[in-house]
């Protein structure tokens, strides 16, 4: 009983007007970023944090869930549509989505999508509601040395997982951490790596960081190339699939859902590898695996399934642990600890209402995807044809009005440009930035526990393999490291060995 009355009192906070309208302009403003091909979600809320500063905690992450799933869900339009992935967990979708719409068979298959998005979403809520606080009850018990441990495990996965190459990654997370470092050293109050900038003694911040990685090197990087889009001409019906459609589809509905949800809640899984797995384990479930790629339509209903399973899967780690799962996460702990909160395991204790309301908030929220994804593809198909002469401009006025209003000191814009064309740079040199931003908001909240723990054990070390909890996210975090350099050190090997045969 006391979890339906937490969930009653729950949808009482969602369903006030105020929240609905946040929802609304979270679900809607999502599917239009997820809808326009190089903007993504990570960008959008990049933008518009300075604006909910000025929130409540609970409009704030309203808002920002909002567009999160929402982009999920227009994802899939620019990819069935144009061949163009709108959002980066949408790439998966283009291979058999635009041959469905090449066929005629658009309909269904942006049918397919918007349905399979709410019924992976809604399994997702639910498990957010059955998992988090649970998970929270038991990580009361939580010390500092389990605390650095796990989010040494979480980044470890990150940068695993989430990247093609390691090394890379290693070098963008130790950017993060060396940035996360800048400003007054709280235990001796000396300043740290600010190179005599008398701002930086309060540390870097984060909006500008943000603005400049996501705003103004993606616009500069999306100037220099010309996006070509090959719209589908013919005429758009039949948005509600059929029985044998859903026949079809049903299996990988239900695998999707269960896939994006579990690789949502791991670190460094998210929806982008939950989009993948699941469109590569419903080909080999499939009866007729060579079709896949020529417009099966459980090659759409999977990864679009999958992704948004996976988005609202996601909140259990941040909501339970207080450790952001991908880069979105990181972004929303950023605002709610700027309104003074801190999630973790007292959060859903200490703050009901924003936990409840947004779980809430993210039924109502896929009900309004739902129900405004399908009837305004006409208007969305209208809004890719926008040049992006017109948008980019706007971006970098908005970037540069959000940096200013966060203080309103004009030194931010200029860190804004710094990493404007520190991202540009290494954009180009294909290097990622979810390792260098969750390494640089978990790194202070990593130095902080780890000191703790050193104070407890009085500098002794063996304080995280006396304790087992501790222990073993270390142990785990040392393997994946060891797992991951051997394979480079034996291509490395393998080279010297080569040059030396050539010498």
């Amino acid at each position: 009983m006391d979890f339906l009355a937490q969930a009653f009192s729950g949808f009482s906070i969602a369903f006030e007007p105020i929240n609905l309208v946040y929802c609304f302009i979270g679900a809607i403003l999502g599917t239009l970023i997820g809808v326009l091909p190089g903007i993504g979600p990570t960008a959008t809320i990049a933008l518009l944090l300075p604006i909910t500063f000025r929130l409540s905690p609970v409009e704030a992450t309203i808002m920002i869930s909002g567009i999160y799933y929402g982009a999920m869900y227009g994802g899939s339009t620019t990819s069935i549509l144009v061949n163009i992935p709108g959002e980066a967990a949408s790439v998966i979708t283009c291979i058999d989505g635009y041959e469905m719409a090449k066929k005629g068979r658009a309909g269904p298959a942006l049918g397919i999508a918007a349905f399979g998005s709410f019924i992976g979403g809604t399994v997702s809520v639910i498990g957010v509601m059955l998992l988090a606080a649970p998970l929270a009850a038991v990580a009361v018990k939580f010390g500092s040395p389990e605390y650095f441990s796990i989010m040494c495990l979480g980044l470890t996965l990150i940068i695993y997982l989430a990247q093609k190459d390691l090394l890379k990654s290693l070098i963008m997370a130790g950017f993060g951490l060396a940035m996360g470092s800048v400003g007054i050293d709280l235990v001796t109050g000396e300043p740290r790596f600010g190179l005599g900038i008398i701002e930086l003694n309060e540390g870097v911040g984060l909006v500008p960081l943000l603005m400049g990685l996501f705003g103004i090197s993606e616009v500069a990087l999306n100037l220099e190339k010309e996006i070509q889009r090959e719209f589908v001409t013919t005429k758009i019906k039949n948005l509600l699939p059929s029985l044998k459609d859903w026949m079809d589809s049903k299996m990988a509905i239900i695998r999707g859902s269960v896939i994006g949800f579990f690789l949502g809640i791991l670190p460094g899984g998210g929806a982008v590898i939950a989009s993948f797995v699941a469109y590569a384990l419903e080909k080999k479930f499939s009866k007729h695996p060579d079709k896949f790629g020529t417009g099966v339509i459980e090659g759409v209903a999977a990864p679009e399934t999958a992704n948004n399973a996976a988005s609202s899967g996601s909140f259990i780690p941040l909501f339970a642990l207080g450790i952001p799962a991908n880069v979105v996460m990181a972004l929303l702990l950023s605002c709610l600890m700027v309104h003074g909160m801190q999630p973790g395991p007292t959060l859903i204790k200490m703050h009901p209402d924003l936990f409840w309301g947004t779980v809430a908030s993210m039924y109502i929220g896929n009900v309004m995807c739902l129900v405004f994804n399908l009837p305004m593809i006409g208007i969305w198909v209208q809004l890719l044809r926008v040049s992006y002469k017109i948008l980019f401009p706007l971006i970098v006025l908005f970037c540069s009005i959000g940096v200013y209003s966060t203080n309103n000191t004009v030194f931010d814009i200029y860190v804004m440009l710094f990493f404007g064309v520190f991202g540009y740079i290494f954009r180009k040199l294909e290097y990622e930035f979810a390792p260098l931003i969750l390494a640089f908001i978990l790194g202070p909240m990593m130095e902080t526990a780890l000191r703790q723990s050193l104070i407890l054990s009085k500098g002794s070390f063996l304080i995280f393999f006396k304790r087992p909890i501790a222990a073993v996210p270390l142990v785990i975090t040392l393997a994946i490291l060891l797992l991951a350099a051997i394979p480079m050190m034996k291509k490395a090997r393998r080279k010297m060995a080569e040059a030396a045969e050539e010498d």
